[in-house]
Order: C-alpha cells, then sequence, then structure tokens
C-alpha cells in the first residue's frame, strides 16, 4: 500500500465544511467543496509519490497494468482502474440525473465521436452505476415512486395548469414517461409561474418544493421531484443507483463509488445542458420501491453492500473496541479510504498509516489487507471473483 492524494471537486452545490472538517482543515474552505476523488479517472486522476514528486495514478497504471490491476481486472476491463472512489459532500441539490446502461454508453460515444461538434452526451464508452453510502444524515431523491402517490401529491398542489401531468400519471407507471416529458418540455416562459403557483399552494411535498425552488425557481426540474422516492439516509444506509435511474443528492456527506465513468444525462435543477429527447430514452420508467439498501455483514467488523455489477465492491471495515485487527481477503487494485479513527493498513507489501480523509491504494499483486488501530476505512475493489 501506499498514500493516494486525491483532488477536490470544488462544484457550487458542494460544502464548504464537511470535507475540510473530514481532512482536519480549516473551516470554512476557501471555496465549495463538493468531491473528492480517489482513482485514476482521467478528468481527475489521484497522486502517489514517487522520489519525493506526485505523479498521477493513471501514469502508474499505464506504466505496469497487469502488475497494478491484475490479469482478471485486465482481461475484463482493459487497462483502467474501472472504478472511482468519492467523498461526496452536498450543501445545495444536485442537478436531475441518470446514466446509461453499457450498451446504451458504447453506442452513444461511437454516434457522437463520428459527428463533429456539438454537446457530448457520451464523454467516453462505459456505463455509470453508483452506490452512496451515508456518512451522516443524508437526503436524496432516488427512482419512481407509485404514481398513484405523486398524483395525490400534484393534486394537492391544485394548479390547473397541471391537469395534463395528472392525466398521465393516472395511467400508472405507464404514464411516468409522458408526465416526465410533459414536465421537462414546459414552455419556457412559462415555467417560472408554474413553478412560483407550485411553491404557494402547500401540499405533502411543500418543502422538497420550497428547498428547490429556492436554488432552480424557474425549473420543471422542481415539480419531477415530485415523480420521485425522496429517500433520507441515516449512516450506514445506502442508496444503489443503477442505469436508467433518475436521482438527485439534496445534501449531506457520503462515500460513493462508481463504474469509473463521466457519463451524465441531466433533466433539470441545473444551469448545465439538458437533453430531454436523450434523457427519455435512457430512463427506466419503472417503480423503485425501496431505494435505501442496508449493509451487509460479512465477517466481524465487516459489512458490505452487494451490487449486480462487477465494476466495483465496497467494504467497510471498522477496527476498535476490543477487535484491533481486522483481515479482508478482496482482490486487488484496491482504494482505502480512512473516515474516522487512526488506522494502519497493509498487504504485504508496505503499511500505510491514516487518519480521517486521507487514502491509500494497493496493486494487484499485494496480498489479503489487514486493518489495525481504532476507527473506520472504506475499501473499494472490483466485484470480480
Amino acid at each position: 500500500m501506499e498514500p493516494l492524494y486525491g483532488p477536490i471537486k470544488d462544484y457550487a452545490w458542494g460544502s464548504r465544511s464537511a470535507i475540510a472538517e473530514l481532512q482536519g482543515r480549516p473551516v470554512p474552505s476557501a471555496v465549495p467543496e463538493a468531491e473528492l476523488w480517489l482513482g485514476a479517472h482521467p478528468c481527475a486522476p489521484a497522486a502517489v509519490e514517487r522520489d519525493g514528486a506526485r505523479i498521477a495514478l493513471t501514469d502508474v497504471l499505464a506504466a505496469e497494468p497487469v502488475d497494478w490491476l491484475g490479469r482478471p481486472v485486465v482481461d475484463r476491463f482493459g487497462t483502467r482502474l474501472p472504478f472511482l472512489l468519492k467523498v461526496l459532500a452536498a450543501a445545495a441539490p444536485l442537478s436531475l440525473q441518470a446514466h446509461p446502461d453499457a450498451e446504451q454508453a458504447r453506442a452513444g460515444h461511437a454516434a457522437e465521436q463520428a459527428r463533429p461538434g456539438g454537446h457530448r452526451n457520451y464523454v467516453d464508452p462505459f456505463h455509470k452505476p453508483e452506490l452512496l453510502v451515508a456518512l451522516g444524515p443524508m437526503e436524496a431523491l432516488c427512482g419512481f415512486r407509485d404514481p398513484a402517490v405523486s398524483a395525490r401529491a400534484f393534486a394537492a398542489l391544485g394548479v390547473p395548469q397541471l391537469r395534463p401531468v395528472l392525466d398521465a400519471l393516472a395511467g400508472g407507471p405507464a404514464g411516468l414517461a409522458e408526465a416526465v416529458r410533459l414536465l421537462l418540455e414546459w414552455p419556457t416562459a412559462e415555467r417560472a409561474g408554474l413553478v412560483a403557483a407550485a411553491r404557494a399552494a402547500g401540499g405533502p411535498d411543500a418543502d422538497l418544493v420550497a428547498l428547490l425552488a429556492e436554488v432552480y425557481p424557474a425549473d420543471p426540474g422542481v415539480l419531477v421531484a415530485l415523480l420521485l422516492n425522496r429517500a433520507r439516509l441515516a449512516p450506514g444506509e445506502a442508496i444503489w443507483m443503477p442505469a436508467g435511474n433518475l436521482h438527485a443528492y439534496l445534501r449531506g456527506t457520503g462515500v460513493e463509488v462508481m463504474a469509473a465513468s463521466d457519463n451524465v444525462l441531466r433533466g433539470g435543477l441545473t444551469p448545465k445542458h439538458v437533453d430531454v429527447a436523450e434523457l427519455l430514452r435512457v430512463l427506466r420508467f419503472e417503480v423503485l420501491d425501496q431505494p435505501v439498501v442496508g449493509p451487509r455483514k460479512v465477517a466481524d467488523g465487516v459489512v458490505t453492500w452487494p451490487v449486480p455489477v462487477d465494476d466495483f465492491a465496497l467494504h467497510r471495515v471498522t477496527v476498535g473496541d476490543g477487535r484491533r485487527e481486522v483481515t479482508l481477503g478482496v482482490p486487488g487494485p484496491r482504494v482505502v479510504l480512512c473516515t474516522a479513527g487512526r488506522i494502519t493498513v497493509t498487504d504485504g507489501v508496505g503499511p500505510v498509516i491514516l487518519g480521517p480523509g486521507r487514502a491509500a491504494v494497493g496493486p494487484a499483486v499485494g496480498g489479503s489487507l489487514t486493518v489495525t488501530g481504532e476507527g473506520e476505512t472504506y475499501i473499494a475493489s472490483t466485484g470480480l471473483v
């Protein structure tokens, strides 16, 4: 193992305290700190030290792909780290968004590469399923809820202009696509008035409408949000977001692991590009009955959140209170993030001491991971067995 130094993305919705507090830096931070990236994504690769200088992890992997990634990973994913670990800290709502599946990503990327210029929805040919585990109380919108529940929410607004949306929702799940289309294609000149009318109406989702309208007063995504599950996560609870799942984080801090892609199709709550037609093509208009996933114990001090992809797996290891050592045999490569306490992690190649907000990385040629000390750490690996 060796220390890993991740860049911090300063998106406007980020927190000025969460990541800085985690890493023991002064609060407030100079700029909003939204995401700490711990991986080898080409947009913002983390770095390791070599001879007193920091070298991008992408360059390290390119120089020794089989030693670092292992033959099974190279055969399955090529010479790239297939996952990205992040700390996400939201002080304001993120955009409504979804990600393509693997086939859609390949086809979309190829089609866009074949034409000159214009906005790119598909910046790479990879899918981007995600798992987020809350570090503290966290709120998110995740997946479509029962259309009957959404219809009652829209009816409670008492806004006559929304009658076509109510009619669409009367068709059950089959009407979700039309409801989303109607809202996202709402005439631009009428959007601010629609959101203002919804905000003034009250109803069971009044606080959500107010939260979103405060930041996006003329964005129909404020009303699309009423079609989604509102998940309130306790620490250790997670949200699994497969392809085609419309979602948005509202506020809070969590550890996120995902397939290493930057393909995002946005549907609102953002000043960035929104491609309604492509988003509608990618979305899965299915009811997500249970968006929140609890941890599953796999050994003393070790839990995981199983996901149906092999790009990544995530484990949380807790040591202390009489259990000062835990060994975990996950396949390499591995990225380790300490979130509390002080721990030492080794893979037989070299130990690294980590405090909160600090990370380490180890190659596939390393052995089982051993975590000692007192604290909590998250370990990202591939899901290959």
